[in-house]
């Protein structure tokens, strides 16, 4: 149980309301909210002095903010984390916002990426937020792989799927290489990766090429292996993260900052590097998890909160994520089934059309 887990267990019911009030107006609002106000809704009529106290041990205790002298209350990270956990009631998918994304997928020709990008797309329009749509490796099995030598000092490797999809990529292979070398080191490489994924037969070709050393010859094995780091030293590149909705986060008081907060999270997503990381989160968890802040350390510079789902192929294999930023004064309620809909609704459309 975390720090915030155990506040929450030890917050009488007056103190309890009073935190879920000042939570919920300012996840509605955005805005500080104070005590006469909070009267005004509590079920028990208190006066304005006593919420007043209430709300300076609330704000003792981590949980609220004064963002300026003599001003409401706003929560904090760790409040709006503790609410989030425990008193957060999740809502079911609002009918309109199910209809506005089912329509996307209206036109049956669509191919893979289209799909997801209309879908991200809608996923931003119903959210009012960004959507993040982070697209599957390929998965196809491997049908062929052959080296092609272009010079002494370049040669090509050759990939071709299952499904027809072939990749080149150009890499420099070992001094002193030879014609045999080359047949030898694909003949091995196809004599074991048939009918298997890039991920797959990566794996299978270390250890074969450290139990088999004897079989291979030297100069085929490094050919082996200087083509092997270029699909290691590539793999990213099959990944795409498709952001609609950039827009939508410029809702601010405070044009001038709010610029600054987005060119910051934009800085994030566009550092190839961390991308990764965004679907590992997903992985950590079961179904939709929600990032607030600094928890979140894809976005934690720009202080925004990334709600955000894996989904999966018929194999109920993780193959990708979808989620949707924004301010940390989410609708959470209301994004949370919206997000759980969408990750579903992406997993059938990769599984469809694959």
């Amino acid at each position: 149980m975390n720090n915030a887990s155990k506040i929450l267990e030890e917050l009488n019911d007056r103190s309890r309301e009073v935190f879920r009030s000042v939570v919920e107006s300012y996840l509605t609002t955005g805005e500080p909210v104070g005590s006469r106000t909070l009267t005004r809704t509590l079920s028990e009529k208190v006066s304005a002095a006593t919420v007043r106290n209430v709300m300076q041990d609330l704000e003792f205790l981590g949980l609220l903010d004064s963002p300026h002298v003599s001003a409401g209350r706003i929560p904090t990270q760790m409040g709006l984390r503790m609410f989030v956990d425990g008193l957060l009631e999740i809502g079911d998918l609002d009918e309109s916002d199910r209809q506005k994304i089912d329509a996307t997928m209206s036109g049956t020709s669509q191919d893979v990426e289209t799909a997801l990008d209309r879908i991200g797309a809608a996923l931003s329009g119903v959210t009012q937020g960004a959507s993040l749509v982070l697209t599957p490796k390929r998965e196809a099995a491997i049908k062929h792989i052959e080296f092609v030598s272009l010079n002494q000092n370049k040669a090509l490797v050759v990939l071709v799927f299952s499904d027809g999809h072939v990749e080149n990529r150009l890499f420099t292979p070992p001094p002193g290489q030879t014609p045999s070398s080359m047949r030898e080191a694909t003949n091995f490489l196809n004599s074991l990766i048939e009918g298997k994924t890039l991920a797959e037969a990566r794996k299978l070709i270390q250890t074969e090429i450290v139990g088999r050393r004897q079989e291979i010859d030297q100069l085929a094995r490094d050919l082996v292996d200087s083509g092997l780091a270029i699909w290691e030293g590539n793999s990213e590149e099959t990944t795409r993260l498709i952001v609609r909705g950039r827009s939508n986060l410029l809702a601010g008081d405070d044009p001038d900052q709010e610029l600054e907060r987005i060119r910051t999270l934009f800085d994030d997503l566009e550092r190839k590097r961390d991308i990764a990381e965004f679907l590992e989160l997903a992985e950590d968890g079961d179904g939709v998890r929600i990032f607030i802040g600094s928890e979140n350390k894809l976005f934690s510079l720009s202080g925004s909160s990334l709600v955000v789902s894996p989904y999966m192929n018929a194999d109920r294999k993780i193959i990708g994520a979808v989620g949707v930023i924004g301010p940390t004064r989410l609708n959470y309620g209301r994004i949370v089934p919206i997000v759980d809909y969408t990750a579903q609704l992406l997993g059938r459309v990769v599984s469809d059309r694959s």
